[in-house]
């Protein structure tokens, strides 16, 4: 990677924490600001003194080290949590049946000394669209609900060899949102709907939409997602977490279901930014991630000197100096516009220097991008059904579909399915120029821009405060701030920045090609200076929004 390494980001991320263990952070800040009665979860979120809504992997390493804790009963309040939380919310389709004696094997590690990293013993949910040979892998559809796939994803593979427990599945947007014109995030056929822990009759937007409630509601320490297009960064913003995008490739696809080889990605989705950094280090398979080595827990904690007082050290100068240049996208409503306004003002006073910009060229990335996903949806596609029982290819599956009502009992629509049936073939000189003009045209508008403002990084809204979910509808989702970024196949981060009336809003980052070192690093200063997570309250509903 450019500039830094994970590995070094990672360690960085993980030293200030432990240097200031006993002092309450950010997370824990905000959680004591808000302890009304109705904010209170069904299932305490406190296990061994421990509160699950604001401890980070560090801080769980170290007590798993001295002891005060073990992964079995990490494993287990996580799963207590599920049974009593995720009835509201619907995020966890299914949990392991093997995550206890996972959490076991992992605390017999830890107790002979032989951790593999710092997801040692730390429960993980996957996005429905990941493969594991021990659990269905649907997509959200019937389709695939037979036999679990032959063998893990590669990225399940990274995070089994890391120690990580695997503690289940999470409901997701049906075919990640590539199914009908119109339709509705967070709802499958296997699944059903997944609501907003925030207010749950408004919607977690998708298609990664299980795991960003999931982690909202703290049902695990970390969550995957997936992304084409927004779908890792708009739950992220919705639902109040961390979520990051990471530069294509950097992260194996090799079993996870597709739309486009071309702009998929999986990224780690989590309540703080030190987790989402540590986990995607071991996602990318850095040699050191799932060893006892520079990630190793149980060595000594890493020096401060030369960090400049770390990531978390010094809140004053962690944004010193930075450029950020700010998309506003006023579109996205008044109250969203008023919040970048005071994130702004913010940051400025932790010393970035803000700066407002227009990346060029996304009207015609808008008319461009859509064509070229079609073809590609239908070359990839059909290569991963023809990896599965069931239906073999995409002519197949849209007939699947009309011949299972359940499959219509949200939206009866697969528009996008019958599209690219029928557009060109990735073979065609065509899409080839299509796909070549996305690409050329994203990397300007994200390069030429931070290039022309000696910029550190681009910000946006992640998102607009969540709709009302309805099936008859759809989504009301039209959210261009994920697109550059996405169809660069650059790297993008969603860290908490507000909210308008209950309503997460989340700031999107984004920067070069494989800058993700350094957008995590901006990601963890933007944080905590914003200090804007809270924890959810479950509202059944609320009334018109008003910017908080």
């Amino acid at each position: 990677m450019k500039k830094r390494s994970v590995r070094a980001l990672t360690t960085a991320l993980a030293v200030a924490p432990l240097l200031a263990a006993g002092v309450p952070g950010p997370f824990a800040q905000a959680v004591e600001a808000r302890t009304d009665s109705s904010s209170l979860p069904v299932e305490s979120t406190l296990v061994r003194g421990v509160d699950l809504d604001t401890v980070t992997i560090p801080e769980l390493q170290a007590h798993m080290k001295r002891g005060s804790l073990t992964s079995s009963e990490l494993t287990r309040a996580y799963l207590r949590r599920i049974k009593a939380v995720d009835p509201k919310i619907n995020a966890v389709l299914r949990t392991s049946p093997t995550a206890l004696s996972q959490a076991a094997a992992s605390d017999f590690r830890h107790r002979r000394g032989k951790v593999r990293g710092p997801l040692d013993g730390i429960p993980v949910l996957l996005k429905d669209n990941v493969n594991t040979r021990d659990m269905p892998t649907t997509a959200g559809s019937l389709a695939l609900a037979g036999s679990p796939p032959d063998t893990d994803a590669e990225l399940v593979g990274r995070l089994r060899a890391a120690g990580a427990v695997i503690l289940g599945k999470t409901n997701m947007s049906e075919w990640a949102n590539f199914r009908a014109a119109k339709p509705t995030s967070g709802w499958s056929a296997v699944g059903g709907q997944t609501h907003n822990p925030y207010v749950l009759d408004r919607n977690p937007c998708g298609s990664s939409s299980g795991s960003a409630a999931a982690i909202a509601a703290s049902l695990a320490q970390v969550a995957i997602g997936t992304e084409t297009d927004g779908s890792i960064v708009c739950p992220a913003g919705m639902n109040g977490v961390v979520g990051h995008k990471p530069s294509l490739g950097l992260v194996s696809q090799s079993g996870v279901v597709p739309i486009s080889a071309e702009q998929d990605t999986a990224g780690p989705m989590a309540r703080n930014v030190i987790d989402t950094a540590i986990t995607l280090a071991v996602l990318s398979g850095h040699k050191d991630a799932g060893s006892g080595g520079a990630f190793g827990p149980t060595e000594a904690v890493p020096r401060a000197e030369g960090l400049r007082g770390g990531l978390y050290g010094d809140l004053h100068g962690g944004l010193r100096g930075k450029r950020i240049g700010l998309w506003r996208l006023p579109s996205l409503g008044a109250d969203v516009d008023a919040l970048m306004t005071r994130t702004a003002a913010r940051l400025r006073a932790a010393g970035a220097q803000v700066v407002e910009v227009t990346p060029p060229y996304q009207d015609r990335l808008a008319e461009l991008e859509f064509p070229a996903l079609l073809s590609e949806f239908h070359r990839d596609l059909d290569a991963y059904l023809a990896s599965r029982e069931g239906p073999r290819d995409l002519a197949a599956l849209v007939e699947f579909n009309r011949s299972h009502p359940a499959e219509r009992s949200c939206f009866a629509g697969q528009e996008l399915f019958e599209q690219a049936l029928a557009a060109p073939s990735t073979t065609d000189p065509r899409y080839r120029a299509v796909r070549a003009e996305l690409k050329d045209l994203s990397r300007r508008s994200i390069d030429e821009t931070m290039t022309a403002h000696d910029l550190d990084a681009i910000a946006s809204p992640a998102n607009p405060p969540a709709w009302t979910t309805d099936c008859a509808r759809g989504d009301n989702d039209v959210i261009p701030s994920s697109t550059p970024a996405a169809v660069a196949g650059y790297p993008s981060l969603s860290v908490p920045a507000g909210f308008v009336g209950e309503l997460p809003v989340g700031l999107l980052l984004m920067a070069g090609d494989h800058q993700d070192a350094d957008l995590l690093s901006l990601g963890a200063a933007v944080e905590q200076h914003l200090k804007a997570w809270q924890a959810p309250r479950y509202l059944p509903t609320v009334g018109p929004p008003s910017a908080e």
